[in-house]
């Protein structure tokens, strides 16, 4: 037995450990196709925390930037193409990112295009009017205020922020609006993604849109495996 057992360690020494498993954006059926990308992933679909990574691809290899704890919708995460309006979670997917925007003045070093948000800038969510899933600078008569977002209200929230282009280029009615990635409140979030505002000042400075990032939200593993996206 004492053989059996010597031979065995010898074996298992030859054969060293095992490798290490390749960085996340590396199991990802698809990145973007950019030098960049945001990975925003949960433990499982009913998570409302996870993790939040920036990534640079650097010699045909994706290397951490930094990372954050992150908070998710307050129901969790749902599937983008089939989730709905006002259930308070986070879309999956893989997401381009159209713009920043913020209560506060563009962070130093920020290259993507920043919107400051004034006191007539809101996002619409209402499903009957033309401006559905879009920032306006005074409500359009067939955007209800009940039914839209007031940006310059949620001054912690969005001091500053990037658009999740979920929903956006051809927006589908009832399928969700207004999904950000956004400075933390006091807890989860509606459905979108938030970091500490010192995570969102470090990301704004390190996307660059020459570069092309998107943002792909999923779980672990399951139906909403980020490694889906």
């Amino acid at each position: 037995m004492r053989t059996l057992l010597v031979l065995g360690a010898v074996l298992l020494s030859s054969l060293g450990a095992p490798p290490a498993p390749a960085p996340l954006p590396g199991r990802m059926a698809d990145t973007g196709g950019g030098s960049q990308l945001i990975t925003a992933e949960a433990p499982g679909p009913g998570a409302t925390t996870g993790t939040l990574t920036w990534w640079d691809r650097r010699g045909g290899r994706w290397v951490a930037a930094g990372s954050a704890p992150a908070r998710f919708g307050a129901r969790g995460l749902a599937e983008g193409a089939t989730r709905r309006q006002g259930t308070n979670t986070t879309p999956t997917g893989l997401y381009r990112l159209p713009y920043a925007f913020g209560v506060r003045a563009r962070p130093a070093g920020t290259r993507f295009p920043y919107v400051p948000v004034t006191g007539r800038s809101w996002w619409c969510q209402d499903n009957a009017s033309r401006a559905y899933n879009r920032w306006v600078e005074g409500l359009p008569r067939d955007c209800r205020a009940a039914e839209a977002e007031h940006l310059a209200a949620y001054g912690t929230q969005y001091a500053y922020a990037l658009v999740i282009g979920f929903n956006y280029g051809r927006p589908v009615r009832g399928r969700g609006a207004g999904i950000f990635l956004h400075v933390n409140g006091g807890g989860a979030t509606a459905g979108c993604v938030s970091v500490p505002a010192g995570a969102m000042r470090a990301v704004l400075a390190w996307a660059d849109p020459a570069r092309r990032p998107h943002i792909a939200v999923g779980t672990r593993g399951g139906p909403t495996a980020i490694t889906r996206y």
